[in-house]
Protein backbone atom coordinates (compact mmCIF):
# COMPACT_ATOMS: atom_id res chain seq x y z
CA UNK A 1 0.00 0.00 0.00
CA UNK A 2 1.16 3.00 -0.77
CA UNK A 3 1.84 5.65 1.60
CA UNK A 4 0.60 9.43 1.41
CA UNK A 5 0.89 13.07 3.52
CA UNK A 6 -1.83 14.40 4.74
CA UNK A 7 -2.25 17.62 6.66
CA UNK A 8 -5.01 18.53 9.32
CA UNK A 9 -4.89 22.75 9.30
CA UNK A 10 -6.89 25.59 10.34
CA UNK A 11 -8.04 27.71 13.64
CA UNK A 12 -11.57 25.20 13.90
CA UNK A 13 -11.13 22.51 16.60
CA UNK A 14 -10.70 18.97 15.43
CA UNK A 15 -7.34 18.78 13.99
CA UNK A 16 -5.84 15.81 16.64
CA UNK A 17 -9.13 14.55 16.97
CA UNK A 18 -9.05 13.78 13.44
CA UNK A 19 -6.04 12.62 13.48
CA UNK A 20 -6.67 10.22 16.49
CA UNK A 21 -9.79 8.68 14.55
CA UNK A 22 -7.18 8.16 11.30
CA UNK A 23 -5.34 6.27 14.00
CA UNK A 24 -7.91 4.95 15.50
CA UNK A 25 -9.24 3.05 12.09
CA UNK A 26 -5.07 2.32 10.94
CA UNK A 27 -5.13 0.04 13.84
CA UNK A 28 -9.03 -1.47 13.63
CA UNK A 29 -7.10 -2.74 9.64
CA UNK A 30 -4.32 -4.29 11.63
CA UNK A 31 -1.63 -1.46 11.14
CA UNK A 32 0.89 -0.06 13.13
CA UNK A 33 0.76 3.54 14.62
CA UNK A 34 3.06 5.98 15.86
CA UNK A 35 1.85 9.12 17.24
CA UNK A 36 4.19 11.92 18.20
CA UNK A 37 2.87 14.78 19.84
CA UNK A 38 4.71 18.22 19.47
CA UNK A 39 4.68 21.36 22.52
CA UNK A 40 2.06 18.62 24.66
CA UNK A 41 3.45 17.28 27.93
CA UNK A 42 -0.28 17.30 29.65
CA UNK A 43 -2.45 14.22 29.99
CA UNK A 44 -5.33 13.91 27.80
CA UNK A 45 -8.51 11.97 28.01
CA UNK A 46 -7.88 10.32 25.04
CA UNK A 47 -4.18 9.39 25.88
CA UNK A 48 -5.66 6.81 28.51
CA UNK A 49 -7.90 5.66 25.82
CA UNK A 50 -5.14 4.93 22.99
CA UNK A 51 -3.49 3.18 25.56
CA UNK A 52 -5.61 0.17 25.47
CA UNK A 53 -4.62 -0.06 21.32
CA UNK A 54 -0.63 -0.54 22.61
CA UNK A 55 1.28 -2.37 20.84
CA UNK A 56 -0.04 -1.24 17.82
CA UNK A 57 -0.57 2.14 18.61
CA UNK A 58 2.05 4.02 20.40
CA UNK A 59 2.20 7.88 21.71
CA UNK A 60 5.25 10.15 23.28
CA UNK A 61 4.72 13.33 23.69
CA UNK A 62 7.87 15.90 23.31
CA UNK A 63 6.58 19.04 25.58
CA UNK A 64 5.97 20.42 28.79
CA UNK A 65 3.76 20.48 31.28
CA UNK A 66 2.02 23.91 30.00
CA UNK A 67 1.48 24.57 26.44
CA UNK A 68 3.95 27.29 24.22
CA UNK A 69 1.98 30.86 24.84
CA UNK A 70 4.98 33.47 23.71
CA UNK A 71 8.70 32.72 23.27
CA UNK A 72 9.93 29.12 23.55
CA UNK A 73 12.34 28.13 25.94
CA UNK A 74 15.13 26.10 25.82
CA UNK A 75 13.70 23.16 27.27
CA UNK A 76 11.03 23.23 24.09
CA UNK A 77 13.47 23.07 21.80
CA UNK A 78 15.47 20.64 23.46
CA UNK A 79 12.07 18.63 23.54
CA UNK A 80 10.63 19.35 20.12
CA UNK A 81 14.59 18.34 18.40
CA UNK A 82 14.40 15.29 20.63
CA UNK A 83 10.88 14.67 19.14
CA UNK A 84 11.55 14.96 15.48
CA UNK A 85 14.48 12.36 16.25
CA UNK A 86 12.77 9.92 17.55
CA UNK A 87 9.61 10.28 15.29
CA UNK A 88 12.79 10.21 12.35
CA UNK A 89 13.43 7.12 13.99
CA UNK A 90 10.04 5.57 13.69
CA UNK A 91 9.50 6.37 10.19
CA UNK A 92 12.71 4.88 9.03
CA UNK A 93 12.17 1.81 11.34
CA UNK A 94 9.52 0.14 8.76
CA UNK A 95 7.80 -1.17 11.88
CA UNK A 96 4.80 1.92 11.52
CA UNK A 97 2.14 2.03 8.51
CA UNK A 98 1.15 5.12 9.90
CA UNK A 99 3.31 8.37 11.68
CA UNK A 100 1.50 11.03 12.80
CA UNK A 101 3.34 14.40 13.90
CA UNK A 102 0.61 15.67 16.11
CA UNK A 103 1.03 19.88 16.49
CA UNK A 104 3.58 19.80 14.09
CA UNK A 105 2.39 22.82 12.50
CA UNK A 106 2.84 24.80 15.65
CA UNK A 107 6.26 23.36 16.74
CA UNK A 108 7.37 24.87 12.96
CA UNK A 109 5.28 28.60 13.75
CA UNK A 110 7.31 29.08 17.24
CA UNK A 111 10.29 27.83 15.46
CA UNK A 112 11.16 24.75 17.23
CA UNK A 113 11.39 23.24 13.71
CA UNK A 114 11.34 24.25 10.72
CA UNK A 115 9.10 23.53 7.56
CA UNK A 116 12.81 21.90 5.85
CA UNK A 117 12.55 19.42 8.75
CA UNK A 118 9.34 18.27 8.06
CA UNK A 119 9.72 18.14 4.27
CA UNK A 120 12.88 16.34 4.56
CA UNK A 121 10.76 13.74 6.49
CA UNK A 122 8.92 13.75 3.63
CA UNK A 123 11.54 13.23 1.16
CA UNK A 124 13.30 10.63 3.23
CA UNK A 125 9.73 8.02 4.29
CA UNK A 126 9.60 4.75 2.77
CA UNK A 127 6.86 4.83 0.13
CA UNK A 128 4.82 2.62 2.42
CA UNK A 129 4.49 4.90 5.41
CA UNK A 130 1.42 7.54 5.44
CA UNK A 131 2.79 10.85 7.31
CA UNK A 132 0.21 12.64 8.93
CA UNK A 133 0.76 16.18 10.66
CA UNK A 134 -1.44 18.11 12.70
CA UNK A 135 -1.75 22.18 13.78
CA UNK A 136 -2.59 25.57 13.28
CA UNK A 137 -0.69 27.50 10.80
CA UNK A 138 0.38 24.88 8.23
CA UNK A 139 3.35 26.66 6.40
CA UNK A 140 2.41 26.80 2.55
CA UNK A 141 5.27 24.80 1.44
CA UNK A 142 4.09 21.88 3.50
CA UNK A 143 0.22 21.89 2.46
CA UNK A 144 2.25 21.96 -1.38
CA UNK A 145 3.72 18.95 -0.66
CA UNK A 146 0.93 16.95 1.30
CA UNK A 147 -1.32 14.68 -1.07
CA UNK A 148 -4.28 15.47 1.17
CA UNK A 149 -4.73 18.86 3.21
CA UNK A 150 -8.13 19.72 5.54
CA UNK A 151 -8.56 23.09 7.10
CA UNK A 152 -10.91 22.87 10.09
CA UNK A 153 -12.83 26.13 9.95
CA UNK A 154 -14.28 27.53 13.60
CA UNK A 155 -17.88 28.79 12.56
CA UNK A 156 -18.50 29.18 16.60
CA UNK A 157 -16.92 28.11 19.83
CA UNK A 158 -18.91 28.07 23.33
CA UNK A 159 -15.11 28.95 24.51
CA UNK A 160 -16.02 32.64 23.44
CA UNK A 161 -18.69 32.43 26.04
CA UNK A 162 -16.03 31.52 28.94
CA UNK A 163 -16.40 27.76 28.82
CA UNK A 164 -13.28 26.19 29.46
CA UNK A 165 -12.32 22.98 28.74
CA UNK A 166 -14.22 19.69 29.91
CA UNK A 167 -12.59 16.42 30.29
CA UNK A 168 -13.89 14.05 27.70
CA UNK A 169 -14.43 16.82 25.38
CA UNK A 170 -11.85 18.92 25.09
CA UNK A 171 -9.27 17.26 27.12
Amino acid sequence: MKGFVQVYTGDGKGKTTAAIGLAVRAVGAGLKVFIGQFVKGMEYSELKALERFAPQLLVRQYGRKSFVHNKPTDEDFRLAREGYEDIRRAINSQQYDVVILDEANIAVYFSLLTVDDLLALIDGKPDAVELVFTGRKADPRLLERADLVTEMKEVKHYYQKGIVARDGIEK
